[in-house]
């Protein structure tokens, strides 16, 4: 018996199958997440210059109110400069993280000490090199540089800690994202999600811990307790993968891309890893440090080289994340449970 052939289909009907709407808008979608990470690394990392560089005077009262003027008269508010007593003052408060550099006078020669700390970040101590070096050409004198607070010899860059933080971060996102993708984006019921973030709690201590081991006594890359290390990266691993969790609960495949957004467009530039806050353009110098990214970076950075001074503030961003997506992700179970497929009869 012959069979009537099926009409062919033209070339739209085909486009209309191979691609369907909610999959022209993903890819929409991912061409606008592309072109955001190529505007957001290159706006922040492209033309670096300091801002409100932070550089103690330390010089006799008649000499420090002029330095302190002329540094301050550096155009577009790249210095904000201050004065200190002596220069074991001044060391302190680089330590202490309440400055980047001071310039210590030398009441009775021309050769003065610019007072730096690579750990802070070796853009920030050039930054300050060449601008006192300059005002102090001007003067008349020279400056030797000494640095503080010098990098481990196995981090020559600075960078260790910002790409661990950025390790942490990846390992977060991305088992988050496995797991919404293997069991279904939203768990099914309050149970199960906490099951997920009980996964994720324990892959984050794992995480911390290796990555503070690779970093530290495997690499020799990063000073610092073990430990402290593992416990901050628990947290940035816990806090990314729980808001990752959320946004998944929320918005479903799209949530990963808006963690991608968060965590990896806006997050990775403006941590401070590449370039320290005071060289940043302003928009990724203030977003910077309310992002588990920038915190993880910062606290980090200070367990290795500054005797873990100002770690509250970094802990406590990262701890706000963290129970942002666990509260978003039970709350999004509660107020609209994924249901299960029926259970046939007789079964």
């Amino acid at each position: 018996m012959a069979t009537t052939a099926e009409p062919r289909k033209g070339f739209a009907d085909e486009l209309r199958d191979a691609v369907t709407p909610r999959a022209f808008l993903l890819v929409v979608a991912v061409l606008l997440l592309q072109l955001g990470f190529i505007t957001s690394y290159v706006g922040a990392l492209h033309q670096p210059k300091p801002h409100e560089l932070s550089i103690a005077v330390v010089a006799p009262p008649e000499t420090a109110p002029k330095l302190v003027g002329a540094l301050d008269a550096v155009p577009n508010d790249a210095v904000r400069a201050s004065t200190a007593p002596d220069a074991a003052t001044a060391e302190s408060l680089i330590k202490d993280q309440k400055i980047y550099a001071a310039w210590v006078v030398d009441p009775t020669g021309t050769e003065d000490r610019l007072l730096v700390a690579e750990a802070r970040g070796p853009a920030a101590s050039t930054a300050a090199e060449t601008i006192v070096t300059k005002l102090a050409a001007s003067q008349h004198r020279t400056v030797v540089v000494d640095d503080v607070i010098p990098l481990a010899s196995g981090d020559a860059k600075g960078l260790s800690s910002f790409y661990l933080v950025v390790g942490w971060c990846v390992g977060g996102y991305l088992v988050a994202s496995i797991l919404g993708i293997s069991a279904g984006s939203r768990p099914a019921n309050t149970g199960r999600a906490l099951i997920r973030l009980g996964t994720l709690a324990l892959y984050s201590v794992a995480a911390g811990l290796g990555g503070a081991l690779i970093t530290g006594p495997i690499l020799d890359a990063l000073p610092g307790s073990i430990a402290a290390l593992t416990c901050i990266g628990a947290l940035v691993v816990f806090s990314v993968g729980a808001v990752t969790m959320a946004m998944e609960c929320l918005f479903g495949v799209v949530g990963i891309g808006l963690a991608v957004l968060v965590f990896v467009v806006l997050g990775n530039p403006s941590a401070g890893g590449v370039y320290p806050a005071p060289m940043l353009p302003a928009f990724w110098r203030a977003i910077g440090e309310w992002i588990p990214n920038g915190a993880g970076t910062s606290a980090t950075r200070s367990i290795a080289y500054l005797d873990s001074t100002h770690l509250l503030g970094p802990i406590m961003v990262l701890l706000v994340w963290a129970v942002i997506g666990v509260a978003v992700t039970f709350a999004a179970v509660a107020r609209k449970p994924r249901l299960g497929r029926p259970v046939p009869s007789g079964t």
